[in-house]
């Protein structure tokens, strides 16, 4: 069956892609979920029209993402923590705490944007980026210092 896509398909296709899959497949997942359409001709015309405006869209957030990333890439976020023996930190520097430094500067930004693979447990500089837009990444500078 050829399908015509709606949303991006993990190792199928992009939006707007005509593609040819199992009946089942189609009418079972793909179709009842939104993701595609059945390619006549009406709805060729109906995905073009569309794609223009998701392009639009995307663009749009882009230029957003670029302006939000140029404030980002000044931001400097220094911690103070307490430390023990052999400068190990009470404690760690998590996704939460850049959060909250964030918003005390008035920049709004999701927790589970913020690329920390695991919490900072040591004394010193880290770069660590925030997933605004998929193609646009600043990256925040965040110190951690004794108290």
């Amino acid at each position: 069956m050829e399908i015509i896509l709606r949303a991006d398909v993990q190792h199928l296709g992009k939006i707007g892609e005509v593609v040819k899959v199992k009946d089942g497949y189609a009418r079972n997942y793909l179709l009842p979920n939104g993701l595609a359409y059945p390619a006549t001709e009406a709805n060729k015309k109906k995905i073009a029209y569309e794609g223009e405006r998701l392009v639009k869209q995307q663009a749009a957030e882009k230029s957003a993402a670029e302006t939000e990333a140029t404030r980002l890439a000044d931001v400097k976020l220094t911690f103070e923590v307490k430390v023990g023996e052999e400068e190990k930190l009470y404690g760690s520097v998590t996704a939460s705490d850049i959060q909250r430094k964030l918003e005390e500067l008035g920049i709004k930004v999701d927790k589970r944007k913020i690329d920390l693979a695991e919490p900072i447990r040591e004394l010193g500089e880290y770069k660590v980026g925030i997933k605004i837009h998929p193609e646009v990444r600043p990256e925040v500078l965040v110190t951690v210092v004794k108290e």
